[in-house]
């Protein structure tokens, strides 16, 4: 390190890493609450204190490594207290520990302009301590709050989070690079100009990750606005699929009424006794069906059943819809909807009536939720990559249904596996179970 400048006090660093994970935390969605919380953060608070304080006389090549475990304390500091996705977590330790550094550095570099001399009472310099830590820090809380979900649920892909560790890192390293060695071509000479680089670096990574953060909001409302439009598309797709609805229960109801005039004509007890065992039937066939426990699922299901029907297909269907039930109605719509459409195209395409067979099912297996499409499939399946070889002319476009399935369900967590069983085509879908922590 350099010796030009006295380093900031590790007390003083492992304060700001604090004071930073509580700004982050405040607004999230809490798994620990009450004294739980308070307890478990002032033990966060002890222990990142006496890990910096005894890293302290270190050789300069465990630095970094003692960086990156401080900043690893702050994961499990923010992850533990929070419901959040591991991705989540990691995302806001970024953002917490590049505002500590940049709060830090500030203080610090004001503290060092008052005393130049290093002559300061410690009340002095407890008092400047936590004018402009309390300052900054409620500024940085005022700004955020407005902009973090209460669950935090942004939907950080790896990518992303990537992305926001490679501009921590590079936000990290060049604020500090001066610390190391004066002789790069990007280190500051005299001591005020260190300090205003490393202050300055530091204030300019956390405004990019702030600018970040709100860009990542307009494509969460953006997202949310095509939801609702697609919803709303749903609403008229089921208004037309009521009509046909009626269209069919019309031609069902002329049925009966011709095999009622069967019925009193018909004199074999034998005879008559089966015609009403068809009748009841039939009738128990639009009683029992999709009542899963789901209403999004069971209307899903119906309008596919009647499309089915009106086809020639058969379309059965075992499922816990209760088991969705924390599953956003677009990506059960998603889901259900795309992988019911592949197989009903695919279906059509069958010559023998009998043989266009599509089942479903939903059901817990082992803490997870399996989703199984199946229907009956000719030839041999062949892959390109882990999506079917498409049969249309327009490959450019093929598997966007199956790429939208497996987008939703790995918000989730989940996986998706294609394969075939016999004569089978079967789509399995793997969730976890999400079980609700207790505080």
């Amino acid at each position: 390190m350099n010796s030009v400048l006295p380093e900031i006090p590790r007390m003083y660093t492992a304060l700001a890493e604090w004071f930073a994970c509580v700004v982050y935390i405040l607004p999230l969605k809490k798994q620990l609450k009450g004294w739980s919380l308070i307890a478990f953060s002032c033990g966060f608070f002890i222990v990142q204190a006496l890990f910096l304080m005894l890293t302290k006389n270190l050789p300069i090549y465990f630095w970094i490594p003692c960086m990156i475990a401080a900043i690893g304390m702050m994961f499990f500091f923010i992850y533990t207290s929070c419901n959040i996705s591991i991705q989540e977590a990691g995302y806001f330790s970024v953002r917490a520990f590049v505002a500590a550094e940049f709060v830090a550095s500030l203080e610090w570099q004001v503290h060092v302009f008052i005393w130049q001399d290093g002559h300061a009472s410690v009340l002095e310099e407890i008092l400047l301590l936590f004018l402009i830590y309390g300052a900054s820090f409620a500024i940085i809380w005022l700004l955020e709050k407005r902009h973090i979900l209460e669950d935090g649920k942004l939907n950080i892909k790896p990518r992303e989070l990537w992305s926001t560790v490679i501009i921590g890192a590079a936000v990290f390293g060049i604020s500090n690079l001066s610390f190391i060695s004066t002789q790069t071509p990007f280190s500051g000479q005299y001591a005020q100009e260190i300090l205003n680089i490393r202050t300055l670096v530091d204030l300019g990574g956390f405004a990019i990750l702030y600018a970040y953060h709100i860009q990542r909001n307009e494509l969460r409302i953006r997202h949310e606005l095509k939801a609702v439009h697609n919803i709303l598309q749903h609403q008229y797709s089921q208004y037309q699929q009521s009509k046909e609805s009626i269209e069919l229960i019309n031609y069902k109801y002329h049925d009966l009424k011709n095999q009622i005039i069967a019925l009193r004509a018909e004199e074999d007890t034998e005879k008559r006794n089966a015609y009403l065992k068809k009748m009841e039937d039939e009738i128990k066939f639009f009683e029992a069906q999709n009542k899963t426990g789901n209403h999004v699922l069971d209307t899903l299901l119906a309008s596919k059943n009647m499309y089915c029907i009106k086809n020639g297909i058969t379309l059965t269907c075992v499922a816990d819809g209760s088991l969705l039930d924390d599953t956003d109605v677009i990506d059960i719509c998603t889901i259900f909807g795309n992988a019911l459409d592949n197989a009903i195209e695919y279906e059509q395409r069958i010559e023998e009536a009998e043989k266009r067979l599509i089942h479903v099912s939903v059901f817990e297996q082992k803490g997870f939720i399996m989703i199984r499409f199946e229907n009956y499939f000719e030839g041999k399946l062949e892959l390109d990559g882990d999506l079917p070889v498409t049969t249309k002319t327009d490959t450019f476009n093929h598997g966007y249904g199956l790429k939208s399935i497996r987008y939703s369900v790995e918000k989730y967590g989940g996986v998706v596996s294609i394969g075939q069983q016999d004569n089978w085509f079967e789509l399995k879908i793997l969730i976890p179970i999400k079980h609700k922590s207790v505080s």
